[in-house]
């Protein structure tokens, strides 16, 4: 398991974060909404101390950082009713543990292929949900996750 450390790592984009737009955070995590305009209401999950990998967490922190993750997906799908959301951990530009969970719409710009695949057509944008009915949305996603 890596050394995680809350020390920044300088060259690290998610470790000195510019302006973001923070939906939620505590003291591990934060959900940004990601400014893409083809695709509302796509987060970011970004754990906070500087690790590359799931498994150099924690299973307790590996836990809440899924909770998190599907807490976002929850409140997303309640507030949009995408057709898909796709989840991507992947970290091959930027090796600092993220999630990336995007609503997907059957008329959006790549559906059905990845976001980062070939256009499939010009698209429909769909509009971000408020942020506070975003954070109101994953706080009680989190709390039914975590209530058992």
């Amino acid at each position: 398991m890596a050394n995680m450390t809350d020390t920044p790592t300088p060259d690290c984009p998610l470790c000195t974060p510019g302006t973001e737009a923070i939906v939620w955070e505590d003291e591990c995590c934060r959900v940004i909404r990601v400014d893409d305009a083809g695709y509302g209401g796509y987060c970011r999950v970004i754990w906070t101390a500087h690790v590359a990998e799931m498994t150099d967490l924690t299973p307790s922190a590996q836990r809440h950082l899924m909770n998190v993750v599907l807490a976002t997906e929850t409140a997303l799908r309640t507030l949009m009713q995408p057709a898909k959301v796709n989840l991507a951990s992947l970290g091959n530009m930027v090796p600092h543990l993220h999630w990336h969970i995007i609503p997907r719409f059957r008329d959006d710009r790549h559906f059905p292929e990845s976001i980062w695949g070939p256009a499939q057509r010009d698209g429909v944008e769909h509009a971000s949900p408020q942020r506070q009915s975003l954070h109101g949305a994953i706080v009680a996603a989190l709390t039914e996750l975590t209530a058992g």
